[in-house]
């Protein structure tokens, strides 16, 4: 093995030395120097393992002692329950609660924990803006003239071939680009509901999905998910008995706000459930990308073989938020539609970001990009659930998610969850409440924490305060 990868092969072993409480919390490890005499490796090696661990939050180096054990995960909280969903009473709207939150992006100086959207700290910027200028200076029309109704041709082809990545098998004039994922689910939406349908979504799950299905005049029925395994196909088929469902939109790969990943078995199982009923599946993609694990979970498109799966994604979650740069898969049978759709909505994407994103797909090492902002990420989940747990009350439960950016928190039931968003706010930290995120409000003593901000002082200052004002309530 290459050297420059052997330090993480030492890691891992570490890892699951303590994962197996060969080594628990407290434990002091072998000195660089015994670890390099142990592991037959160099002390640079050896240094660079324990380096790992530390980012990670896993171990801590204290001053003339050496490295000790810090998180023991066998100690981690339990997960939050099975989404039930319920109609409850409430005082404040679903639509009103999401307002308030999101009043403006851009909350001063106050700690955003509310925000699932990576930092520029985690992007590639430089290499944006060199694709920006060659997109200005190469284009045609120095990106002032309309693009393809479908989109940009060299974006689409960089799309189709990340889409090996994903399981599938597409090609350019099976994508179409839009502005972001939203707009992406709502065009494929409209191309197969008619005002009156039923559309199935997870519970919980992100509130702009239920506000664009209700838009659009259609029902909703929420189906109970697993914080880890994404949507239970055993009672959403059960929900199929009894409702007239015409479509479902869910989340697989790292669900907002449960941060939870179907097993690709489940997924196959669900479009074969649903290819059965010939129900349609509108497959929101967005997160994929970003998995901690050394494979990206597949998705429900790879499975279908009829035609009954839309799949939707955008690059704002792993690239450029601001550029909005999405696409649908709608497949052969609903393509045409939602090219006419598009037509009608936007007539064509903006010229600039889609010859910009189709440049640095090409030339800015996208993939190598993103392993870096998956161990990013994968580290700031560590460090966020370890602080959660050190100023949290005993028995606050919360997700362990393998990708995404957000974690779901249970907290003691007497607590509004809505209320601790409020008060929190005053102290100057944003935290995202769990009511936003079904249709009836449910989950009010759950808070979404999204720990794509980058790990500081002032971020651990920002759980310590909601973890004091949750102590307060409880």
């Amino acid at each position: 093995m290459h050297t420059d990868h052997l330090y993480i092969r030492v890691a891992d072993r570490i890892e699951q030395m303590i994962a197996e409480k060969v080594w628990k919390t407290g434990d002091r490890l072998p000195s660089v120097r015994m670890l390099s005499k142990e592991q037959g490796v160099s002390l640079s090696t050896a240094f660079q393992a324990y380096y790992l661990l530390e980012g990670k939050g896993m171990i801590e180096s204290r001053p003339k002692s050496g490295y000790y054990v810090r998180i023991d995960p066998a100690l981690a909280p339990d997960a939050p329950a099975a989404g039930k969903p319920i109609v409850l009473e409430h005082t404040s709207s679903n639509e009103e609660i999401v307002t308030s939150v999101y009043k403006d992006f851009d909350i001063g100086e106050a700690v955003n924990l509310s925000l699932a959207a990576p930092p520029p700290e985690l992007l590639p910027v430089a290499k944006l803006n060199k694709s920006v200028v060659h997109a200005l200076r190469s284009h045609k029309s120095h990106c002032i003239g309309y693009e393809q109704i479908q989109g940009n041709l060299d974006l689409r082809k960089q799309i189709a071939r990340m889409a090996f990545n994903w399981g599938g098998q597409i090609t350019p004039d099976d994508i179409v680009v839009t502005s972001g994922c939203m707009e992406a689910l709502v065009l494929c939406l409209k191309a197969v509901t008619k005002p009156g349908d039923t559309v199935a979504i997870e519970s919980p799950t992100y509130f702009g999905i239920f506000q664009a299905i209700q838009s659009l005049g259609l029902k909703i029925v929420e189906a109970p998910t697993d914080p880890t395994n994404g949507v239970i196909v055993d009672q959403l088929e059960a929900i199929l008995d009894v409702h007239d469902v015409k479509v479902c939109l869910f989340v697989p790969n790292f669900n907002n706000p449960l941060g939870s990943c179907m097993p690709d078995d489940q997924k196959k199982r669900l479009v074969e459930l649903l290819t059965r009923r010939q129900i349609i599946l509108i497959e929101d993609d967005i997160y994929g990308e970003l998995y901690f694990g050394k494979h990206r979970p597949r998705t429900c498109k790879s499975y279908d073989r009829e035609g009954i799966v839309l799949q939707c994604s955008s690059l704002s979650k792993s690239l450029a938020p601001g550029y909005r740069v999405g696409w649908a898969i709608p497949g052969p049978r609903y393509l045409a539609e939602v090219n006419r759709l598009k037509l009608i909505h936007s007539v064509t994407s903006a010229t600039l970001p889609q010859v910009a994103m189709a440049h640095f797909l090409e030339n800015g090492r996208y993939e190598y990009h993103l392993k870096a902002m998956r161990k990013a990420l994968h580290t700031q989940s560590l460090r966020y659930r370890q602080a959660i747990q050190e100023y949290f009350p005993a028995g606050t439960r919360m997700t362990c998610p393998e990708g995404g950016m957000v974690l779901w928190i249970e907290l003691d039931p007497h607590i509004d969850a809505f209320h601790l968003h409020n008060e929190a706010l005053r102290r100057q930290v944003s935290v995202a409440p769990g009511q936003m995120f079904s249709v009836h409000t449910q989950y009010r003593h759950y808070i979404r924490v999204s720990y794509s901000r980058l790990w500081d002082a002032q971020a651990e200052e920002g759980i310590r305060v909601l973890g004091a004002l949750v102590n307060e309530m409880s």
